[in-house]
């Protein structure tokens, strides 16, 4: 029985590209392309497949918000990321989100169809590079789990984000600069202020700053 793979990336010629070389394997059938996110929820929904191939950064909606709105609903879909993004941030988001797999897209064919099999049957199959990633933040919190929490420990992401705030960047802005969505933003900002203890942005700019967390 053949694999369905969806492919969602948002440039039509790695779609492409990915989709005639995987048609060429007996076992895998690929059912569909997405662009972005949006598409990619919608056409999870409708075409059913078994793994979804998932690009991270895409306009409308970015692969990681994409990965838990399908998941919200079809938990039994399995998510393979095939991205160039690397930071910690992705990765971390990523793998949250339900990813079973993380390759970057220099891997070769080989390796990407072995993913692909390895994913199906419910296994994980991620980078090296990742899993040093990944040990390292383990070691992190366990880290912290030993030595109690460590306020104003922002990510990688949330940085970015109180950069653009402190540049005055509302909301739908930061999302557009970030290709992520508004909601994400705004859980971003959310976590800044529990982080940074303020309650509102004024105050988060002005501590970040005096911390040395962020620069004008």
């Amino acid at each position: 029985m053949s694999i369905k793979v969806l492919i969602v990336d948002d440039h039509e010629m790695v779609r492409d590209g990915l989709s005639v070389m995987m048609e060429r394997e007996e076992d895998f059938t690929v059912v569909g392309e997405a662009q972005n996110g949006l598409e990619a929820v919608e056409k999870t929904k409708a075409l059913n497949p078994d793994v979804v191939l998932m690009d991270l950064r895409m306009p409308d909606m970015d692969g990681v918000e994409a990965m838990r709105q399908i998941r919200a609903v079809q938990d039994d879909v399995k998510f393979l990321v095939l991205t160039t993004y690397d930071s910690d941030e992705y990765i971390f988001d990523a793998i949250e989100a339900g990813a079973k797999g993380y390759l970057f897209k220099d891997t070769s064919r080989e390796e990407l169809f072995r993913a692909v099999r390895t994913v199906n049957r419910g296994e994980s199959l991620i980078d090296p590079a990742v899993v040093s990633r990944l040990l390292d933040r383990l070691t992190e919190l366990s880290h912290r789990a030993a030595h109690g929490p460590e306020h104003g420990a922002l990510s990688e992401r949330e940085v970015e984000v109180l950069q653009l705030m402190a540049r005055g960047s509302a909301n739908k802005q930061i999302a557009s600069d970030l290709s992520i969505t508004e909601s994400t933003v705004k859980t971003h900002v959310a976590n800044i202020f529990q982080k940074l203890e303020v309650s509102h942005r004024t105050e988060a700019v002005t501590k970040a700053i005096s911390q040395g967390i962020i620069k004008l």
